[in-house]
């Protein structure tokens, strides 16, 4: 019989739920007083009663050899033994509960500055990708390091063959950002997982080209702004009317500034001033002198620089009649951004009306906008 002691319970003490003696089958061969090792499958299990938590330990010694798994058995019997003694739990939270300590977390990193808002929403988003592949209920101290190495394939399953590889790359850096992090506070047993190497790629430059536009492309992409925010016959409402116009400012400038999406989104009137500049013929030209805070930008470092956006920036100040210097640039009440949803819809319009080929093929979206720019600037030479 497997020998499981029981504390009679006294006036001073509360009554406490043990488990039953039991029987042990002939499968199972018992090791030392609280523990018996059991074949599950073609493995091995070892089952540990734990007295101060209340639950049996289920743990697999992964082997198909019975003296195999008795000695495993005996050695982890010893290992969660000291434990126990030395006051550390074996249950843990679940990958749930772990993921939800870490987003809150790197939440107050988002109130501290540390790291912006739109890569907390991103470092969330990965992680969802995780618990549906691991098991929300999943014990943290379960997880091996081996555990993710199909999570590649898992999700390019999921997703139709059309998760990139780098996207795929950069989850898998969060997932482990995310371990480490739990690692440290003694939720996990491992410190990160060995994924698999990722199929290597090679598509030269044409992906980045394919990813762009072309100067004739761009200049089809202005006409075509224009008339879309007339529309049919004129026949916009008001506020219709100023979103269109906003995105095509949005536009205008992102091509000549090179702005990243989140960056521009957040910039306020404080943040640009008008110069006059003169050429080498001492003709004036109107440059912006837009300077990027620290805390809006994707590197967390302000910088300050000159481009040709300026009348760009009149025009909508004067068509959407913003009074304060905080009011945010592109906006229609100056208090709240245009959403990235609402700007790529209106995008997206703007580059199928242009008539731009293989849009099917090609991932222009705004940020090829700031591609554009570099393009441009290096092709004149800087």
């Amino acid at each position: 019989n497997l020998h499981i002691p029981v504390t009679t319970a006294s006036n001073d003490y509360p009554k406490r739920k043990m488990p039953l003696k039991r029987q042990l089958k002939e499968s199972e061969i018992p090791i030392f007083d609280n523990a018996y090792s059991r074949q599950r499958g073609d493995y091995w299990q070892l089952h540990m009663w734990l007295e101060r938590e209340g639950k049996y330990a289920r743990k697999s010694l992964r082997t198909r050899s019975q003296s195999t798994a008795v000695e495993r058995a005996k050695q982890l019997y010893m290992e969660i033994s000291a434990h126990q003694l030395s006051g550390k739990t074996y249950f843990s939270l679940t990958v749930k509960q772990g993921v939800t300590q870490y987003l809150a977390a790197r939440e107050q990193d988002v109130e501290l500055g540390l790291i912006t808002r739109d890569r907390y929403i991103t470092l969330r988003s990965q992680l969802k990708h995780w618990q549906e592949f691991i098991g929300r209920e999943t014990r943290l101290k379960e997880l091996e390091t081996g555990d993710c190495e199909d999570y590649f394939q898992y999700r390019q399953q999921v997703s139709g063959s059309t998760v990139k590889n780098l996207t795929v790359q950069h989850e898998q850096s969060t997932i482990n950002q995310c371990v480490r992090w739990l690692h440290k506070r003694g939720e996990t047993e491992i410190d990160g997982f060995e994924f698999r190497r990722l199929p290597r790629v090679d598509r030269g430059n044409e992906a980045v080209r394919r990813a762009t536009l072309t100067g004739e492309e761009y200049e089809k992409l202005c006409t075509a702004m224009r008339v879309y925010c007339i529309g049919k016959n004129g026949g916009l409402d008001t506020a219709e009317r100023l979103q269109r116009q906003l995105v095509e400012h949005y536009v205008l400038v992102a091509a000549t500034s090179g702005l990243r999406v989140g960056e521009q989104l957040q910039l306020r009137w404080s943040d640009v001033e008008i110069e006059t500049h003169r050429d080498k013929q001492g003709k004036p030209i109107p440059l912006a002198r837009i300077h990027v805070r620290a805390e809006t930008s994707k590197v967390r470092r302000s910088r300050i620089f000159l481009c040709r956006s300026a009348e760009y920036f009149e025009a909508w100040r004067k068509t959407v009649g913003h009074q304060s210097s905080d009011a945010l640039i592109f906006s229609i009440d100056g208090k709240s951004a245009i959403t990235k949803r609402a700007l790529l819809y209106h995008f997206k319009r703007m580059v199928e009306s242009a008539g731009i080929r293989d849009l099917a093929t090609r991932d222009i979206v705004p940020y090829s906008l700031r591609h554009y720019m570099i393009t441009q600037r290096i092709m004149s030479g800087v």
